[in-house]
């Protein structure tokens, strides 16, 4: 399940203010800005949290599940972008 957390880190990860997810996902900015006022799990109506989910993961967010550390979220690898090895 979509969690408050995961919608702002997703944000803060792609530097997406509350009116650029609301521009991208169809939700209104004042509904998005209600629900991340809270903690916990997306509330309103199940399509709302579908469409921010559907609107940050086109954008490049990947949802990270529980798995024994918590929920999270990170970026989508570029395609075609190689990874600098600090060694020699």
């Amino acid at each position: 399940m979509l969690s408050v957390r995961q919608v702002k880190a997703a944000r803060a990860l792609l530097a997406w203010s509350q009116a650029d997810l609301a521009k991208a996902s169809g939700v209104s900015y004042p509904t998005l800005a209600r629900l991340e006022a809270t903690d916990g799990p997306i509330g309103g109506r199940a399509d709302t949290g579908a469409k921010l989910q559907a609107a940050l993961e086109g954008a490049g967010v990947i949802f990270i599940g529980e798995n024994g550390e918590g929920p999270g979220v990170r970026l989508r690898k570029q395609a075609g972008s190689s990874e600098v090895s600090s060694g020699q």
